[in-house]
């Protein structure tokens, strides 16, 4: 007999299988809206995101108001997001890239130009304080990637639990996306001596523009 078939004999022959005990952690969850929302809050600030509370009848007037405060005239926003017009509204007189094309057409300006890049959000992790965006053709995951400044457009409504409460509201299921972006703060990273730096990887920069839609 080899050694390969003592070995398999011997784990064939193995009287019971090994019990698996439960574990005792369980998925954080919110009792209502107003916990999730600060829970959310929490912990995306603790890592060093700004926030801008807004309803959705000026969302455009409030943000053109923040975008005039940090002096930012140069924006690459996407397509075909929800709040598309109002983006649109806000960004009136500034330079806007519009990613169309191929990406070799508009990369320089976007890397080289672009002081912030716009983006929606699908909904949002309360319990780690994260955003959670789908990147497609219309919205480009160098949006959020490559700019100093990711601006995040957020329905307040999308806010859940965990990430599997998310993907039970959207019914994934059903037809999982292909790419599913998770953003927690800025870019940020540390050396050998623990130093903090923003943006070596990415924007140095988050603001969450938090809508309040119902």
């Amino acid at each position: 007999m080899s050694s390969k078939e003592a070995i398999l004999n011997r784990l064939r022959g193995a009287a019971t299988p090994i019990a698996l005990a439960p574990h005792a952690w369980q998925p954080w969850r919110g009792e209502n809206d107003r916990a999730r929302r600060e829970r959310f809050l929490a912990g995306i600030t603790a890592s060093h995101a700004e926030i801008l509370t807004v309803k959705e009848a000026t969302l455009a007037r409030e943000l053109s108001a923040w975008l005039d405060g940090e002096g930012i005239s140069r924006l690459a926003c996407g397509q075909g997001g929800r709040w598309q017009e109002a983006v649109a509204a806000a960004c009136a007189g500034r330079d806007v890239l519009t990613p169309v094309g191929a990406f070799a057409d508009w990369k320089d300006a976007l890397f080289d130009q672009m002081q912030a890049g716009i983006t929606h959000c699908v909904g949002a992790i309360a319990d780690t304080g994260t955003l959670v965006l789908i990147p497609d053709g219309g919205e480009p995951r160098t949006l959020s990637l490559v700019p100093p400044c990711h601006i995040a457009l957020l329905a307040a409504s999308t806010i859940a639990d965990n990430l599997a409460g998310l993907v039970d509201a959207g019914c994934w299921q059903q037809a999982m996306p292909t790419n599913l972006l998770l953003v927690s703060g800025p870019s940020k990273t540390a050396d050998i001596q623990q130093t903090l730096a923003y943006g070596a990887h990415g924007p140095s920069r988050l603001l969450v523009v938090l809508v309040e839609d119902c």
